[in-house]
């Protein structure tokens, strides 16, 4: 049974083949014909044979043009219509016609942006090693210049974070000291300084090394069929990873690390040795002075506008900015109390709270587990920082973050006071995947009580100890951020990171 279309289309045809048929009514049965026919199928144009050698000749045209730039041909359609062929060669010869420079100006371009994007990528910081995967770590054991023996009993939800027995580094490194060769004394004496205990906090650590290095540089002369750029560099490269076997480094000594390798990759070759030399000291020189000393002074600047008179202010452990902020007002006069807040296993605070009470400021000292109860005298909280990173997170020693949140939670206002050179692009939301471990034994260390309550406790391989030395703050704890560029809100911090790297200081 035939189709209603193809019945028509038999009609027409005979029609066609037996009747004679004017023009108009040609037109009339092509119109029929197209009628009722599915819209999917275009219909073709014919072309007559001058312009299908006309369509041929452009298309050569096109292919040599694109031969001569190095870029494959596109074939164009032949069945396409013909006003559309026509288009294409007339795009062709205007291709032609474009000059050269402005291809070049696009390739390089294109250059300069893959370049930025390969030297941010080298700026990144470099991916913290995870000491769960085993074949790592043995191979960092075999370059390990501290032997360590890892802790029997580890904490699962923290094994990407080096355990090891704790004690046993210092002796093994003041026994070899005349086995490393191409270590430097001062580099070599921060280590054990780091080891004992003997340099903490964020500046003091930095300071430290960066002196260590300074000396390092001043002893330093480049071999021979070497040059000072790489060979220096590589020199400091192993004098870093000497000091994280020592303790882990912290954000702020990243920071300057990378500000001081930046800086001997950028020495003119046409400096001598000495010239060089001289140059990278004055920069660390210069470094220690604006980013740390001259910073602190900035933020006690700022941070003195907040403290009234009969203020009550709070803050935690020890921090020698927020030390100096209480310092210089009570030398300006100010009529205020201090309640210094401290926790086991380090008790800080009570360094502070010596150093306070013999400049005569009136002062309370309280463990953490009180804060609930002595918030509600609170009028400020003043805290340091370790680090803050880029969403605006307080990376400060542990306790911190409690501290903030029941400030919060009664009201009560929460100034941060940190150098912007300890700022980090980084972002954490937590304290697990980046942290460092302290010695559990501590723990176990409570004044007032027998020592030997769980002196054996490793022999018991249900029983983990963990001793956690940072966490994190969500910036919805903190209500001001004072820096060395002013104060402001956590939101701020991407900012400040961005101004950060557009002066330069690799950050």
């Amino acid at each position: 049974m035939l189709h209603l279309f193809e019945k028509k289309a038999l009609i027409i045809s005979f029609i066609c083949a037996h009747l004679p048929v004017s023009e108009e009514n040609k037109c009339n049965l092509a119109e029929i014909r197209n009628e009722g026919a599915p819209a999917s199928i275009p219909q073709k144009q014919k072309t007559s044979k001058a312009e299908r050698r006309a369509i041929q000749e452009a298309q050569r045209a096109a292919k040599a043009a694109a031969k001569e730039a190095g870029k494959p041909a596109r074939a164009t359609s032949v069945d396409g219509p013909a006003a559309s062929k026509q288009a294409k060669p007339a795009k062709t010869a205007q291709k032609k016609d474009v000059p050269q420079a402005a291809s070049t100006v696009a390739s390089e371009k294109k250059v300069t942006e893959r370049l930025s994007e390969r030297e941010r990528k080298l700026d990144a910081p470099h991916p913290r090693m995870q000491f769960d995967d085993v074949h790592k770590v043995e191979k960092a054991k075999k370059r390990a210049v501290v032997n360590q023996s890892e802790a029997r009993n580890r904490v699962e939800l923290f094994r990407h974070l080096p355990q090891y027995v704790h004690g046993t580094q210092l002796p093994d490194l003041e026994s070899k000291f005349f086995q490393l060769e191409p270590m430097h004394p001062s580099v070599y004496k921060v280590g054990l300084q780091y080891l004992s205990g003997e340099v903490s906090g964020g500046n003091g650590r930095c300071i430290a090394m960066l002196l260590s290095f300074r000396e390092a540089i001043k002893d330093y002369t480049t071999p021979p069929n070497k040059t000072l750029n790489r060979d220096l560099t590589a020199k400091i490269s192993s004098y870093v990873s000497f000091l994280i076997e020592c303790r882990p480094l912290s954000i702020s000594m990243g920071n300057a690390i990378r500000f001081l390798k930046n800086r001997i990759a950028k020495l003119p070759h046409t400096l001598s040795e000495s010239e060089a030399k001289a140059s990278l000291q004055s920069d660390i020189d210069r470094f220690i002075n604006e980013k740390i000393v001259l910073a602190d002074k900035a933020i006690v600047s700022h941070a003195i506008t907040k403290v009234r008179d009969n203020d009550v202010l709070l803050t935690y452990g020890s921090s020698s900015v927020v030390e100096m902020i209480l310092d210089h007002a009570h030398e300006l006069g100010r009529n205020f109390r201090v309640i210094v807040v401290d926790s086991r296993p380090k008790l800080e605070g009570q360094g502070l709270l010596r150093r306070l009470v013999a400049k005569g400021i009136n002062c309370t000292y309280t463990h953490i587990n009180a804060i609930s109860y002595i918030m509600h005298e609170v009028t400020r909280v003043f805290l340091g920082a370790s680090s803050i990173l880029s969403n605006g997170t307080v990376y400060s020693r542990v306790g911190t973050a409690s501290v903030a949140m029941v400030a919060h939670a009664f009201g009560v206002p929460v100034l941060v006071c940190c150098e912007a050179y300890k700022f980090h692009e980084r972002v954490q939301l937590d304290s697990i995947c980046a942290n460092e471990l302290g010695d559990p034994d501590v723990i176990l260390k409570v004044p007032g009580r027998a020592e030997d309550q769980l002196k054996n406790w490793a022999e018991n391989a249900n029983l983990q100890l963990l001793n956690l030395t940072y966490d994190a703050t969500p910036h919805d704890y903190v209500s001001m951020i004072i820096t060395d560029y002013g104060m402001l809100p956590p939101t701020s911090v991407p900012v400040i990171v961005r101004e950060y790297r557009k002066e330069q200081l690799w950050i």
